[in-house]
């Protein structure tokens, strides 16, 4: 309520996130005010913004680029990257031009750009914005039998084979097609679980940085508040049985459990980017030696659990924290051209490329998937160059691993001192991703 005074109240899943309270606390008694890091170089809100300007009375092509470089979002564009923008919407770029749906945009004889077509004007006004819900998808059996619905970016995750709980039942994933997740009845006991959009907003990095400071606070003795004093019987177990990281340090577990034999690493830099951390160090453990593990993360950090023992060094340590070819090292573990391909649809629908339908009259979710991965398909083969191509690839990285983010996780982790331990037992820290152990796998 304006005016008001807030009340928070903290309801932590797992002791550690007691932690987790202390830090916001005091940051924002600090005032302490995350960043909020904005979008850059985003080719589908440029041709969007082409074809509105070009219907509000027209531009004249270099006035426009000058003005969108004046932008924070645009200030770094070429010219090339402008005009390959302007070809998009004037001819439809390299493999749309024999289509007069994507040759929206024309350029008179006085130089000026405006839209020539009623219904190519009506469909863009109809469809003016960047705001993208999450499509669902329906989770059925074989015969018909319908159990509700998850989000697609958890079912495009998944690989035939793939189990999950859902409906009170472990499921088998058969595959998706038309917007429907098949499954069977599965046999296994251990299943990922559905994580849905509110379930996946990350630890920041401001909390993050305040979080690692307390833990390491509590590694020389300080408890000063009252959260941090009720979870010190903890801390002091965690330190007893295995380590309490410094601020410049961080810390490895290798565990064996009754589950297997598990690698558990805590480097509090967020879910996000701990996915992409154990991705990549998954992809190079499995490149080493072939193995099979069960990925499971949260905010402080991330395990690895593979049925064989996996050795690991400090030696191995600086390779799998290694510069060279990250970024292609987590797309070969990921599934990424059917998340990239999944993630494209969204900037299709910015960019004007497929319609939703007028009010009262919906365009069918099924007509839309089925054109943007048409589109998808006609781009990667015919114009492996076009912008939105890499703009899909880019977009998987930044929002579902946070990859500026993690990018300086790995850098801090090199510069800091590994403090590796092999607990008899699963530690304080280790508990709560074991609970969460089957969610994600890679062999």
């Amino acid at each position: 309520r304006p005016g008001e005074v807030s009340r928070v109240t903290v309801v932590p899943v797992q002791a550690v996130e007691l932690v987790e309270a202390a830090a916001a606390r005091a940051a924002a008694a600090a005032r302490r005010i995350e960043p909020r890091t904005p979008v850059v170089d985003a080719p589908d809100v440029l041709v969007q913004h082409l074809v509105t300007c070009a219907l509000g009375g027209g531009f004249h092509p270099d006035a426009l680029r000058d003005e969108v470089r004046g932008t924070h979002a645009y200030a770094r564009l070429s010219d090339a990257d402008w005009q390959w923008a302007l070809d998009f919407v004037v001819h439809g770029g390299a493999s749309l031009n024999a289509y007069p749906e994507y040759r929206r945009v024309v350029q008179g004889a006085d130089g000026v750009a405006h839209v020539p077509d009623r219904q190519i004007a009506r469909r863009h006004r109809m469809g003016i914005g960047t705001i993208v819900s999450e499509a669902s998808i329906t989770v059925a059996f074989r015969n018909g039998t319908k159990l509700g619905q998850v989000e697609e970016s958890f079912a495009a995750a998944l690989k035939p084979g793939d189990c999950f709980a859902f409906a009170g039942r472990v499921l088998e994933f058969v595959r998706v097609h038309e917007l429907t997740a098949w499954v069977r009845p599965a046999t296994a006991k251990a299943a990922r679980v559905p994580r849905w959009t509110g379930g996946k907003m990350a630890l920041s990095t401001e909390l993050a940085d305040a979080t690692r400071a307390l833990i390491a606070g509590a590694a020389q003795g300080t408890y000063d508040a009252p959260e941090m004093r009720r979870v010190r019987p903890l801390l002091e177990l965690q330190a007893r049985w295995s380590a309490l990281p410094g601020e410049r340090e961080w810390l490895v577990e290798a565990i064996a459990t009754r589950d297997g034999h598990g690698l558990f690493f805590y480097p509090f830099a967020g879910r996000l980017a701990h996915f992409g951390l154990a991705t990549l160090f998954a992809y190079r453990l499995g490149a080493r030696d072939p193995a099979s593990f069960s990925i499971t993360a949260n905010d402080y950090g991330f395990g690895l659990v593979s049925p064989q023992p996996v050795a690991l060094s400090h030696g191995d340590l600086g390779r799998l924290l290694a510069a060279p070819d990250v970024e292609r090292d987590i797309l070969a573990g990921l599934n990424a051209t059917e998340l990239s391909r999944r993630h494209f649809r969204e900037i299709a629908r910015v960019a004007g490329l497929v319609f939703q339908g007028f009010p009262g009259q919906p365009h069918p979710q099924r007509q839309l998937q089925a054109s943007s991965g048409l589109l998808y398909d006609v781009f990667a083969q015919y114009d492996a160059d076009n912008a939105l191509l890499a703009q899909a690839v880019r977009e998987v990285l930044e929002r579902r691993l946070e990859a500026p983010r993690l990018t300086a996780a790995l850098a801090r982790l090199r510069g800091s001192r590994v403090v590796l331990t092999r607990p008899a037992r699963p530690t304080p820290f280790a508990f709560p991703l074991l609970v969460e152990m089957f969610r994600e796998s890679l062999s």
